[in-house]
């Protein structure tokens, strides 16, 4: 331990089934001294959505605020609903550390009000979310879930039908390729496609200096020149349906979009319409605007030519490990009196 004081720290470790409960009390009492109290919330065995006036918590507001009795001063959760009413209820509290790359399920300004730090923990998924995103470009371009599916369920060599020139797949090497941002996950899903060969070509106006490919200062030349599009933008205001009919119509005839980063960024009505007359041929998407995604969604009567995962792509051992880590070196500077490395308030 590397505590400079006798006093433990009081904590509340609510994880939940996949940054679990121990990691973050492990990780916490290598830096310091603390009694931690664990809480196991639902996700993602059960789906997080808004609570009160946060977005992508558990409702468990009730459950939090008993675990934060008894002067707890500390708070390291994922999915946990830190609300208003929760802050209210639990005064003693006074550091919020999100086990995420941000606090979404945080209310940052009554946080404020009661003067409750709250830090999140960047780079946690950076590089399971960049793998993930290659493994949904290849799968789409190479027709891999819709070949396994005859093969495996139903004994069919029927996807043999995409050895045939007018079913087969694109291959990444000289495909020109366009990424939308370019921050921690576009960074590395573009060097991992320079690896391949692919021409890649990147838009954010926000990132300078050196790029792996070639950048364009423009989103509808991007799109002109792409036969292919991977989303990496953060979702704010400005980019929530960033990619609507219009921006798909630029796109080449074929072309395939894939999105591993939040699904608003992509009007998915115009997404469907776009497969539905073959002006796409593909898209592979692991978030949608609506999580879980509903029995209705015309995204799954177009199943042969979409791939659709339930929001995995942060899903790796790693990932957890890195976040409980992350999470647990900010109690540590909060109990020695040291500067915060990731806060928000």
């Amino acid at each position: 331990m590397n505590s400079t004081s006798d006093k433990r720290v009081r904590v509340v470790a609510a994880g939940d089934h996949f940054v679990l409960p121990r990691l973050i009390t492990d990780a916490i009492r290598h830096e310091t001294a603390a009694d931690v109290r664990e809480l196991t919330l639902g996700w993602p065995l059960e789906p997080f959505g808004p609570v009160a006036e946060v977005a992508e918590a558990s409702d468990a507001e009730d459950a939090l605020i008993e675990a934060l009795a008894d002067d707890r001063e500390v708070l390291v959760t994922q999915m946990g609903p830190v609300t208003a009413r929760v802050l209210a209820a639990c005064p003693a509290l006074r550091l919020v550390v999100v086990c995420r790359g941000g606090p979404v399920n945080v209310n940052l300004d009554a946080a404020k009000s009661h003067d409750v730090r709250v830090c999140y923990a960047p780079g946690r998924n950076a590089a399971a979310t960049a793998e993930f995103t290659v493994g949904l470009l290849l799968a789409a371009l190479r027709r891999i879930p819709q070949s396994h599916e005859p093969l495996a369920r139903r004994g069919s060599w029927a996807g043999a039908a995409y050895y045939t020139y007018e079913h087969s797949g694109l291959e990444l090497e000289d495909l020109p390729v366009g990424l939308v941002g370019y921050g921690a996950v576009g960074s590395r899903v573009a060097r991992v496609l320079c690896a391949f060969g692919a021409r890649v070509m990147v838009h954010d106006p926000y990132v300078h200096g050196e790029i792996h490919g070639l950048r364009l200062g423009s989103l509808d030349e991007l799109l002109r020149r792409s036969r292919v599009i991977t989303l990496h933008a953060r979702l704010t205001a400005e980019t929530r349906g960033l990619i609507g009919a219009r921006e798909l119509a630029l796109l080449p005839p074929g072309a395939v979009v894939v999105n591993a980063a939040r699904g608003p960024l992509l009007d998915e009505d115009a997404l469907c319409a776009a497969l539905e007359r073959g002006h796409l041929s593909a898209a592979a998407l692991d978030t949608f605007v609506t999580e879980p995604l509903p029995p209705g969604s015309r995204l799954r009567a177009l199943a042969d030519r979409v791939v659709l995962t339930p929001h995995l792509g942060g899903a790796s051992r790693a990932v957890a490990e890195k976040a409980a880590t992350i999470a647990a070196a900010e109690v540590g500077r909060w109990a020695r009196r040291e500067p915060l490395a990731h806060c928000l308030t």
